[in-house]
């Protein structure tokens, strides 16, 4: 948990995006006909959101020297992150992605450039001795030089006592192949870290669908102690080894807005509850409360979220 010689409260390891967000609601890409920018990938967004919480949060990503480029820093600097891993990769455009608006899963189209360079020398040791959390994804681990970088600098936080976390939010555009996929996610899964996962990224992940409890006793089985399934509309489930399962229903929202980001609002509050040492049921009460105010918003979350750190 918590070590007061650890300032930085969560390190964001990943993809920086610019997203754009089709503005017409529930409609596939090849029918949205306009999009809105917004600042987008989901440790960029875990990393936002926790700096608006009032953690000490700091981001290591790659992207263009660009206009796009820009736009980061000034985003990221106005909410607090701190910019100072990120670099600029010369003549590589900023990465972007378009996005489908959607109550669902969206549908989303990646034009990958700079995000997946992040080399060993952004993570230097010292910066992880101060590390509480070590967060990453999925599709930040699907592309190399970035997916050697990961795994090597989750050793090494792991064995200064750094909490690991990922958000498995796997896709098959961004992978070779799934046993590639499966090979890499299995590896970063001996450092034990908190893992988030939803039913969409299982189905895509394994080809069909699979009981919840088979999916924990996957992860169980790779070296993974706590797992945290979301359900969407359904709620949530979450799975600690010896302990019960404990299932909760998500908060009831009339006017869904855009689900793009629901699941990275979700995990910020978990992660934030966990930093403060909350107890499981607390982490998981505020992750619902965080995911509930990031669909009834399109883009980022309202201004006010800091309203929750007032409450633990």
């Amino acid at each position: 948990m918590k070590n007061s010689i650890k300032n930085i409260d969560i390190l964001c390891v990943g993809e920086v995006l610019i997203d754009f967000i089709g503005h017409q609601k529930d409609v596939l890409i090849n029918n949205t006909r306009d999009y809105h920018r917004y600042l987008g990938g989901s440790p960029t967004n875990v990393a936002m959101n926790s700096a608006r919480l009032g953690l000490n949060s700091r981001m290591v990503a790659s992207i263009g020297d660009d206009g796009f480029g820009e736009y980061v820093f000034e985003r990221l600097n106005e909410v607090g992150v701190n910019t100072e891993s990120i670099f600029k990769i010369d003549k590589t455009p900023t990465s972007v992605i378009f996005v489908s608006r959607t109550q669902s899963t969206p549908d989303f189209i990646p034009y990958r450039e700079a995000d997946y360079r992040i080399s060993e020398s952004q993570i230097p040791t010292e910066l992880l001795s101060v590390t509480n959390i070590f967060h990453t994804t999925c599709f930040a681990l699907s592309k190399n030089p970035a997916q050697t970088t990961i795994l090597k600098k989750a050793e090494e936080a792991f064995n200064l006592g750094c909490q690991l976390s990922i958000d498995i939010n796997y896709a098959d555009e961004l992978w070779e192949n799934k046993e590639e996929a499966l090979s890499i996610i299995k590896a970063y899964c001996k450092f034990n870290p908190l893992i988030k996962i939803s039913e969409d990224d299982m189905l895509r992940l394994f080809g069909r669908t699979l009981p919840h409890s088979e999916i924990f006793d996957f992860f169980h089985n790779e070296g993974v102690d706590t797992i945290c399934l979301t359900l969407g509309s359904k709620g949530v489930k979450l799975a600690e080894k010896e302990k019960e399962t404990i299932q909760m229903p998500a908060i009831k929202v009339e006017n869904v807005m855009d689900a793009t980001g629901a699941g990275d609002a979700f995990w910020s509050g978990f992660l934030f509850a966990y930093i403060k040492e909350k107890p499981t049921k607390e982490c998981l009460e505020v992750a619902l409360q965080l995911a509930a105010l990031k669909l009834q918003n399109v883009g980022r979350l309202p201004d006010n979220i800091d309203i929750l750190s007032k409450l633990l």
